[in-house]
């Protein structure tokens, strides 16, 4: 449902499996451009405004009160042209959307709910501003009937607040970015002429709800970034231009050193992606929203049932250390089997192949010390599937090859790492990745990454990117902390599934912490990095450390072994950006609570009326009485409860909760 084929004039009902959807058309003329047209959202908390005197504008107000000020929305084009200055309004239509979608992969929840009220306006000039109010969100989308190709020089996305808000900023310092950023807390009169952000970012509404700034269905067209605007109290989009001239570092960076003087050339009919504001009374919104997935487009993969999330065994965080075993460890034969054996072992379904593997520049040379055919069939023998990393600049250079190399292998899957921008020609790299990696049935790991914009629901082999401030940054600083990890998922994760690699089974305090890049530890608590398993979202999560650290904690392995990557329901039972999340998730019948906090220590009550009738065994993993000096400090313990329980917790400082709930009690 992104607007496409309206008629003019026209009722319409449609009625599917879960779907209804009802549109009711206004005619051009006085009626139409009359004064602002407004749509409001299913529940009436949030009205989206567009005027048209002179300029194009949005406004958006919630519970009555204005947040966003009448902020402009123009395309200008190669030839001069802009659409949104002096708009006439030729005809609009309002339709509601009431459906139930059914995501392939599901990482939040097996069924999103989509309401919301949609607002078309068509302009003359051929182009139309489609406009959507959901419960927790608005977006608004152009729409192009132009002839042939057309030049963007520039979009005009403009968002102008009541005031000087504190602003999440996660600041970057050029376009040629891993988006990997710890969030600035500043007013947005802070940012000044020279300072840009990626997104999602956060604004703090005074009085009022956060309002979270991203994009959807971003397709054949640059990303877009945040600056400030020209006025008082004002955002603007900021868009890399199209690279004109690169340079190669090494295999990875290519840098670019000259850009053309638009942003993308593109085809004159086609749908603009979706400008979105989550706009969330509570914390917990943000942390729940589906409204990115909503905006995407549907799937161009007939046949998914071949996505097969999970976890994944990774080799490079602990510099394949594996030790206890009879043979050198490192990037050879036998190192990769041992690992596939222990995946084998506890139900993991991957193992990845990261850097090294293969002779850098050179997808189609295996490194002398590793018998790829041998480890392909042992794979195969044990039932764990291979993920293969690969740099972009190489995987681009042989793209056909490569990747019919992997499917003679059985690969299931490919890390793709280091395209560090998100210009229009890296975004179609992106779509062009994912689509011959469908064709083979290879799932995508996108990291060294920009944002998710929709692509896992429109590809859905993309099961998993990057783009945050992860575990491996804990290699070479302390920058992957526990108050990062109760901020970057009410920005980040809300645009969708985050490659965080956690899993670190040697854990220390603020005070403990030093970064070792071959043998590294994490920050926070032993319970704290079990919990992340439930709190953040990803269909292809990683098992960072080393399967000899992992088989010396068997009580951990038995929790991250059991945990899964995709939930039938999702509930976020409390959270506060910066400071602590309590999440609840369902899949099939086990319910598994993850709770982590910030470097504050704090008392948490879970209330389990979310469990239902029956009596459950619930296996806890929690901080232990002296894991504020020694992180590696946990309880293990199993208790009979009920909905009618409530557990009681103290999170240590940097601490975390993670619970499994199964079965029914037998009764005595």
């Amino acid at each position: 449902m992104n607007g496409r084929g309206w008629a003019r004039s026209l009722v319409l009902v449609v009625a599917a499996v879960g779907v209804t959807a009802v549109a009711h058309a206004q005619s051009a003329g006085a009626r139409a451009a009359a004064g602002p047209l407004r749509v409001t959202s299913p529940g009436g908390a949030l009205e989206v405004t567009v005027a048209t005197d002179g300029v194009l504008t949005w406004s958006v107000a919630h519970r009555g009160r204005t947040i966003l000020r009448p902020s402009r929305l123009a395309l200008t084009l190669g030839d001069g042209r802009v659409l949104g200055t002096a708009p006439k309004v030729t005809a609009t239509s309002v339709r509601s959307i009431d459906q139930a979608l059914t995501p392939p992969v599901a990482y939040r929840r097996a069924r999103v709910a989509d309401r919301c009220q949609e607002r078309r306006i068509d302009f003359a000039g051929d182009f139309s501003l489609v406009v959507r109010a959901y419960d927790d969100g608005v977006a608004y989308r152009f729409v192009t009937r132009l002839p042939g190709e057309i030049t963007v020089r520039d979009e005009d996305a403009t968002l102008v607040f009541e005031g000087d808000h504190l602003l999440y900023f996660p600041e970057e310092e050029s376009f040629q970015s891993h988006q990997e950023r710890e969030y600035k807390r500043l007013r947005i009169s802070e940012i000044g002429p020279t300072r840009f952000s990626s997104l999602p970012a956060l604004v703090v509404i005074e009085g009022g709800p956060k309002v979270a700034i991203t994009e959807s269905d971003l397709f054949d067209y640059p990303g877009m970034d945040l600056k400030s605007g020209s006025e008082a109290h004002t955002l603007r989009g900021l868009f890399p231009a199209y690279p004109r001239k690169v340079r190669l570092e090494r295999d990875r960076d290519e840098v670019v050193v000259e850009r053309e003087d638009y942003i993308a050339k593109t085809r004159g009919t086609r749908e603009f992606p979706w400008r979105v504001l989550v706009v969330a009374e509570r914390d917990e919104t943000l942390l729940d929203s589906d409204i990115v997935f909503r905006l995407a487009s549907e799937s161009r993969i007939a046949d998914t049932s071949w996505i097969r999330p999970g976890k994944v065994a990774w080799d490079w965080w602990n510099a394949n250390n594996v030790y206890g075993v009879p043979f050198r460890a490192g990037i050879n034969t036998d190192t990769y089997k041992h690992y596939i054996d222990f995946a084998a072992e506890h139900g993991i379904p991957y193992v990845i192949l990261d850097e090294g593997w293969y002779k850098l520049g050179d997808l189609m040379a295996a490194a002398p010390e590793l018998d790829m055919p041998a480890l392909a069939a042992h794979a195969k023998q044990r039932n764990v599937g291979l993920v293969m990393w690969v740099v972009w600049k190489t995987l681009d250079q042989q793209l056909q090859p490569a990747l019919d190399q992997f499917a003679r292998w059985g690969v299931k899957g490919i890390k793709v790492d280091f395209m560090q921008r998100e210009d229009q020609w890296m975004v179609n790299f992106y779509e062009r990745v994912a689509r011959e990696a469908a064709a083979r049935h290879l799932l995508v790991d996108f990291h060294g990454a920009y944002k998710p914009t929709g692509l896992y629901r429109t590809w859905p082999n993309v099961v998993t990117s990057e783009g945050v401030l992860g575990l491996e940054q804990s290699k070479w600083g302390p920058a992957a902390s526990p108050d990062n990890a109760v901020t970057f998922p009410f920005m980040r994760m809300l645009a969708g599934p985050v490659d965080y690699t956690p899993g670190a089974m040697l854990n220390a305090t603020k005070a403990d912490f030093r970064p070792v890049f071959n043998r590294p530890m994490s920050q926070g608590t032993r319970a704290h990095q079990l919990a992340m398993y439930v709190v953040f979202e990803s269909p292809l999560q990683m098992l960072a450390d080393s399967p000899s650290n992992y088989r010396k904690e068997p009580d951990s392995l038995a929790f991250l072994s059991a945990v899964p990557v995709v939930w039938d329901e999702t509930r976020i039972l409390s959270a506060k950006v910066g400071e602590h999340i309590l999440v609840a998730r369902r899949s099939g019948r086990e319910w598994y609570v993850g709770a982590l906090t910030s470097w504050e220590p704090r008392d948490i009550e879970v209330d389990l009326g979310f469990l239902g009738a029956g009596s459950f065994t619930a296996d806890i993993h929690r901080d232990g009485p002296n894991a504020d000096r020694a992180g590696v400090d946990y309880v293990r313990e199993q208790r009979p409860v009920t909905s009618a329980d409530r557990l009681r917790v103290h999170l240590a400082p940097g601490g975390g909760l993670a619970v499994r709930i199964v079965g029914a009690v037998p009764k005595a």
